[in-house]
């Protein structure tokens, strides 16, 4: 494997990673409200960013 292909996978793998993490944040406020229903839009932003970036990543390694 090429050290593009190595580097855009490892990429994925972190931003997957990032976009799950914030995904289960997300589901665990969720689980607590109405506790902490002040944070929903902070942690909304992160999970949105998140996921943002892997689908851009993935668009991008797709192309290639």
């Amino acid at each position: 494997m090429s050290t593009d292909a190595e580097e855009i996978k490892a990429r994925l793998k972190k931003l997957n990673a990032r976009a799950t993490q914030a995904k289960m944040d997300l589901h665990d406020l969720s689980e607590e409200l109405p506790t902490d229903w002040e944070k929903i839009p902070e942690v909304a932003q992160r999970c949105h960013e998140a996921h943002a970036m892997l689908m851009a990543a993935r668009k991008e390694a797709a192309a290639l």
